[in-house]
């Protein structure tokens, strides 16, 4: 009996002692399996609600299996862009789209949208100091072009997803971005570049897309060049294949309000609507919230251009069209 407890006390030891290296393993799986997940279970979606109830669940599984697992590459990149997809998706586009009357609500969703993108940001920041140490004080350093030139075709989401984070969440808020000038232009305008570099093709044509809102929108001291506007919307609609609304959207919002351009405004968001979400299966949800977008910037056209800030003017603009 005694020989029989002692076995069971050295199997139930042998099992604790294990279960470190076992739970590791078990952190491992599950976070390569998510961590390199298909994201078409998202974005292939045509519910823009449920999706975006499920996503912050969905974040915080991925923050969870990410403190136990902090260095796991596909981890990092996942739950850091998921903030910023969700940022900008469920929070702050939804907010630019309410009543002038839900004033406060708008703000604090706009307060919100930008706190989550700098949450994101930051893991993704933390995965480049990671697989480069000293990667996120380089730029003030001046060491920056040094570890951007050991960056590799992997490591384009990680810069892409870095940039697109600080600069939607410093648009939201201008005031705070005082001094932004010269991080845009010694750091984020040379990530962006350099992931363009290592793949120009990502997410077909997203950086492109990208580049139309960053040229057309910051001031030449920044990075900014009017002049390559078009050539990128160009390229966003043929890496797409046509089937994105995202470019069409960006292009009304970016070149035409600007230029009080209304012509060219109606006409690159009717061109947005005139997707059929369906082709391109995959890309689904993307397009579906774009539509929704383009039809609140046609319906609210008004706000955005003078010459119909006059409802007649408006009518009489629509009947001539």
């Amino acid at each position: 009996m005694k020989m029989i407890r002692k076995i069971w006390g050295i199997a139930l030891l042998g099992a604790v002692l294990s279960s470190c290296s076992i739970n590791k393993l078990a952190i491992n799986a599950v976070s390569d399996a998510l961590g390199g997940g298909s994201s078409d279970v998202f974005t292939g979606d045509d519910d823009p609600e449920l999706v975006g109830d499920a996503i912050p669940f969905a974040i915080k599984i991925y923050e969870t299996l990410l403190a136990q697992n902090p260095r796991h590459e596909g981890l990092i990149l996942t739950t850091g862009s998921l903030f910023i997809m969700y940022a900008n998706a469920f929070v702050q586009s939804p907010a630019e789209m309410l009543d002038t009357a839900d004033y406060q609500k708008k703000q604090n969703d706009l307060a919100r949208a930008k706190k989550l993108y700098l949450r994101g940001a930051d893991i993704l920041y933390k995965g480049l100091e990671i697989k480069y140490p000293g990667f996120t004080d380089a730029y003030r350093r001046g060491g920056l072009d040094v570890l951007l030139a050991k960056t590799k075709k992997e490591d384009a989401p990680l810069l892409y997803w870095c940039v697109a984070g600080i600069l939607s969440a410093y648009s939201l808020d201008p005031f705070s971005s005082i001094g932004l000038g010269n991080r845009i232009r010694d750091e984020l305008y040379p990530m962006i570049l350099r992931a363009y570099e290592l793949d120009p093709d990502f997410n077909r044509g997203a950086i492109d897309d990208f580049f139309v809102l960053f040229y057309a929108s910051l001031p030449e001291t920044m990075g900014g060049d009017k002049s390559k506007v078009d050539l990128h919307f160009e390229r966003a609609i043929e890496k797409s294949q046509g089937m994105s609304a995202s470019p069409y959207v960006s292009y009304a919002q970016a070149v035409a309000v600007p230029a009080q351009d209304y012509t060219a405004f109606k006409e690159k968001l009717e061109q947005a609507l005139a997707i059929d979400v369906e082709a391109d299966p995959g890309n689904r949800l993307v397009n579906i919230l774009s539509q929704r977008k383009a039809r609140f910037l046609l319906d609210n056209a008004s706000v955005y251009f003078i010459e119909l800030e006059n409802t007649s003017e408006w009518e009489e603009w629509e009947d001539a069209e």
